[in-house]
Formats: structure tokens, sequence, C-alpha cells
């Protein structure tokens, strides 16, 4: 989902938030989209989205952000919306190892299911409980350099690099976007207009011949 559109908005970009429950994907939206953060959260049942535009290179960007549910039998219904979405935020708890275990599962399922392009980050959040880590900050960002990922730890709590992980992956997006753009009006540009009369010089001089004659 990467429309272009007059007035309101340029771009409208879908991305979604994948991980296990309880990593704090929700908290990770609603900071993001509200600049509010929930303690007794409950479970997102099936999919929420909520929306914020910003500016990104000049251009007014609508980020459409789709907060996936984690249960395991709800993924039937959350794998159909990973179609159209052009960015992905994979989000773990640093204090629960199983939850990072679980990121190589969620790249396969969303590499099964979204666009083969899709910009990915791994987000290890709940940065403020650094005392309880589970996982060490650079056996994340190996994997993500593994993986082809970018990578960063967040605390929706503290709002400490909410804010900055999405203005990350939407300039990602953008950029990519822009990029297929100015391809496609090269390409269309080396292509002779409809009606348009090309001259092709011949290589010898001999007058009143052609090629076929006998």
């Amino acid at each position: 989902m990467a429309y272009k559109v007059d007035h309101e908005y340029d771009y409208l970009f879908k991305i979604v938030l994948i991980g296990d429950s309880g990593v704090g994907k929700s908290n990770i939206l609603s900071r993001f989209t509200r600049n509010e953060f929930c303690l007794e959260s409950k479970s997102t049942i099936g999919v929420e989205f909520a929306t914020r535009t910003l500016q990104v290179e000049g251009k007014t960007v609508k980020a459409q952000i789709w907060d996936t549910a984690g249960q395991e039998r709800y993924r039937a219904i959350t794998s159909a919306y990973y179609r159209g979405a052009v960015g992905a935020l994979m989000v773990y708890d640093i204090t629960k190892k199983q939850t990072f275990e679980n990121v190589q599962r969620w790249l396969r399922e969303l590499r099964d299911h979204a666009d083969s392009n899709i910009v990915i980050m791994l987000v290890g959040n709940k940065s403020d409980l650094n005392h309880l880590r589970a996982i060490p900050e650079s056996e994340a960002q190996a994997m993500a350099e593994k993986d082809g990922l970018t990578f960063l730890e967040t605390s929706a709590l503290e709002a400490n690099n909410v804010e900055k992980a999405f203005q990350t992956i939407l300039l990602d997006i953008y950029q990519i976007v822009r990029k297929k753009a100015l391809a496609a009006q090269e390409a269309a540009a080396s292509v002779p207009a409809k009606g348009t009369t090309i001259k092709v010089e011949s290589s010898n001089d001999s007058k009143g011949t052609t090629c076929c004659s006998n």
C-alpha cells in the first residue's frame, strides 16, 4: 500500500507490527500515533490499526500501522493483513529469550505472505528493563545484519526510539518508492512517443538502391 494522493497527503504506507504476544506492539503503536502508554493494556484480538501523518524529505506521508495479534490462534486471521504492507516492525521483548527465538518464525511467515520488497526492521522493545535483559544488543544486531534487516531497541514506556524506529522505516520505504518512480520515468523517457519519426542514417552513400534489389 504505497499510494500517491493529492491534497491531504502525498503517500500512504501500510506498516505491520508483528511478534509474540506481550512484547509491546500495541504500546509501540499507541506511543507513536497518540503518544500514550497503557500499563494495563490487554492482548490484541485480531487486528487493530491507527494512522499518523508526518513529513519525510519534504513529502507528507500517512503511515497506516496495523497491530497484528501475536497469539497463535489468531495467526490465520492476521496473515491476510500482511498483503499490501510495504514495511514491518518485527518486535521482541529484550527480557524474554523465547520472543527473540521466535523472530525467525515470524520472519518466515512475513516473507511467505508479504511482498518480497517489504522493508523489515527488527525491534527489541522494553529497553527500560535493561536490568532484566536476556538478549544482548550485539546478538540482535548480528541477527539483523545476517537477515538484511535494520535494527533498533525501543522503550514504549519511556518513549525511547519509538519515533526514530518509524521515521527510519518510513524513510527507507519512501526512498525505495522514489527510486522506483524515477526508474519508471527514465524508462518512459527512453521510449519514443507515439507518432515520433525516427530518422535512420544510411551507413553508405549508395543512391537509388535498395537492400533487396536484384
